[in-house]
């Protein structure tokens, strides 16, 4: 069963997964990151000025299958074609279709109240069929800057 995880309180959403996503490249991780399409071409953005020293290769959905297959970090504003990687994170409002595929599903909850609600939505989503939660919460953790 995927393990979902939720990262609340984060003050930037872009940066937060921009340190996220460098940690994860950095163990090894395939990951794919899901949002809205303007999101993602802001973390597209992002992520290449972000760490010139500690860059990390990514592409969208949609390029060659050979660029997929060796790329640890793909953007896609849908499942349907991306291959199977270990990690999803959601930087979206919804729950991402196929995301139990994923052995890691984070969830990343920024600290207005429309992401906050639109958190409480899918944690409910994901209790109510069973999943096991766990809580990062940054404020609590120090982590919030």
């Amino acid at each position: 069963m995927t393990e979902i995880a939720f990262h609340f309180n984060v003050p930037d959403k872009l940066a937060y997964s921009c340190r996220l996503l460098r940690k994860a490249y950095l163990g090894g991780a395939s990951v794919v990151v899901t949002a809205e399409p303007a999101v993602l071409a802001e973390l597209d953005q992002l992520m290449w000025s972000f760490s010139p020293a500690e860059f990390v290769p990514h592409c969208r959905a949609g390029s060659a299958e050979s660029t997929l297959a060796v790329t640890p970090v793909v953007l896609a504003d849908s499942l349907k074609d991306c291959p199977h990687y270990s990690v999803l994170v959601n930087l979206g409002q919804k729950i991402p279709a196929e995301f139990e595929r994923f052995e890691r599903f984070i969830e990343v909850v920024a600290r207005t109240d429309d992401d906050r609600l639109a958190a409480r939505s899918r944690w409910k989503h994901y209790t109510d069929r069973g999943y096991a939660m766990k809580r990062h919460d940054l404020a609590a953790a120090g982590d919030g800057t």
